[in-house]
């Protein structure tokens, strides 16, 4: 996987892989999302600071390509901690997946704020190893950590007002 073995062409198939695989993640979850935002969390009260419906995708979508990048960034680098940084980041993209299927698909925002919880610190690891790597890397998930952490909040609302 470095450079110096790689042509142009499985450059970009490694670049559209790597793009592709938080895009999976994302489309699985939003299995459990799509009919659930009109109906089961609509009928949920939200804190004053819930944004409305379609800021989600958008938002989402930006943090994908980022991750994409960024894990493309570090699967090209020919260092001892790549494969370390690579479970990480496939860890972390699971504990996502997962929020969207516990929280949606089961109607369980207790077990979800369990999830993001965890889905935080695997983040918070990921940008660490990251940075040993490569900085900038790193720097790209530091907007993903964010919105999880408002996510977060979103949820820890929901919870407080629902249940």
């Amino acid at each position: 996987m470095t450079t110096k073995t790689q042509n142009p062409a499985s450059n970009i198939g490694l670049f559209i892989g790597a793009l592709l695989l938080p895009f999976a993640a994302g489309a699985i979850g939003s299995l459990a999302t799509n009919s659930e935002i009109t109906t089961w969390y609509a009928s949920l009260a939200k804190p004053a600071f819930n944004p409305p419906n379609w800021v989600f995708g958008p938002v989402w979508s930006a943090l994908y390509l980022l991750q994409g990048i960024a894990f493309y960034m570090i699967i090209k680098q020919p260092h001892r901690l790549r494969g370390r940084a690579t479970k990480l980041f496939i860890a972390q993209l699971v504990a996502n997946t997962l929020w969207s299927l516990i929280f949606f698909g089961a109607h369980a925002p207790a077990w979800a704020l369990a999830d993001i919880t965890i889905l935080w610190s695997l983040i918070v690891a990921t940008i660490y190893i990251f940075w040993s790597i490569k900085p900038v890397a790193a720097a790209l998930l530091v907007p993903y950590l964010a919105w999880v952490t408002f996510a977060t909040a979103l949820t820890i609302g929901i919870i407080a007002r629902n249940y």
